[in-house]
């Protein structure tokens, strides 16, 4: 009884050990998942910064064309307004004031044009400094957690090699074809591998185990396995009889 009852404690706490690991290797698993997904974010916000900038610099080229155009024909009016006091006659009059009014109306429309420009511009330049703001501060987020998580893998990662080491130490004390039928049930079912049956209850499936199984299991001579979920099994009253004693009084 006493080496079964060693036997079983070491699986135990061999599972406990698989069991850290197993959360350790998660976490190194995600952690990349996590900064690759800040990273993407990223990506994205910073070419729409890039859409946003070749916007505004289209923008302040149509500004500069049309405040060109505007100065331009301002320029031809004025001097079209100084010829006509030298017209001599009147159908050249007519014509250059036909010329004239062609130029202001078109002024008059680029103005207009010039307003609602610059209105979308402002817009466009207030969106892109937002985001830039916002691009910096999530920029600084990245490195902060770059380096808080860099620090936090170097952690659990000497974790790891420490929890190796006891496991290899609860593996030595286990003899080799338990060990081989609990890696076994290891790699083909979830955690847990080894589970107590309390009240004839196996506690990984919770189905009730047949009354012969449950007699041997309670005699400890040999590890067994429930015969619906495969998980090695043991008595808790082998390992906490006087608790199990009081709970019951109990009920």
């Amino acid at each position: 009884m006493s080496l079964y009852i060693d036997q079983i404690r070491q699986l135990v706490i061999l599972q406990k050990i698989d069991s850290q690991i197993i959360e350790i290797d998660k976490r190194l698993e995600e952690a990349p998942k996590e900064l690759e997904s800040l990273q993407e974010a990223l990506t994205t916000k910073n070419e729409r910064l890039g859409q946003l900038k070749e916007r505004v610099d289209i923008l302040k080229d149509q500004q500069h064309k049309l405040e060109t155009d505007i100065e331009e024909d301002a320029t031809r009016i004025k001097k079209s307004k100084n010829k006509l006091m030298m017209v001599e006659n009147t159908k050249e009059y007519h014509a250059m004031m036909r010329e004239m009014d062609s130029l202001e109306k078109m002024n008059r429309m680029r103005e207009e044009e010039k307003v609602t420009l610059m209105e979308d511009l402002k817009d466009q330049e207030v969106l892109f400094e937002s985001l830039s703001e916002e691009i910096k501060a999530q920029e600084a987020d990245l490195k902060e957690k770059q380096t808080s998580m860099e620090l936090e893998l170097n952690k659990i990662k000497n974790k790891r090699k420490k929890l190796e080491k006891e496991k290899q130490a609860a593996c030595e004390l286990i003899p080799e074809p338990i060990f081989k039928r609990y890696d076994y049930i290891r790699t083909r079912l979830e955690s847990p591998v080894i589970v107590s049956v309390t009240d004839g209850i196996c506690n990984g499936c919770h189905i009730s185990i047949p009354p012969q199984k449950f007699i041997e299991l309670q005699k400890g001579e040999q590890i067994l396995s429930c015969p619906n979920c495969h998980r090695l099994i043991y008595w808790e009253d082998h390992f906490f009889p006087q608790e199990n004693a009081k709970e019951a009084a109990k009920k």
